[in-house]
């Protein structure tokens, strides 16, 4: 994945999680609210950090016979 697309990813991850923290404090959800800011952290870490699954040459190609 281009690192521009990341960017956008993370970006749009960081305003979701922060609006979703405000809204769970807002409700009255002290737990919750912090869950959330664990998950999105957690998923910005896990798209910059882990390789994008890519196909083995060669699998998928073999024909049935």
């Amino acid at each position: 994945m281009p690192t521009y697309m990341k960017l956008i990813i993370t970006a749009l991850v960081i305003v979701t999680a922060v609006a979703a923290h405000y809204y769970q404090a807002a409700i009255g959800q002290p737990v919750t609210q912090w869950v959330v800011l664990f998950l999105g952290a957690f998923m910005i870490l896990a798209l910059w950090l882990f390789p994008e699954a890519k196909k083995a040459p060669g699998a998928g190609s073999r024909s049935r016979s």
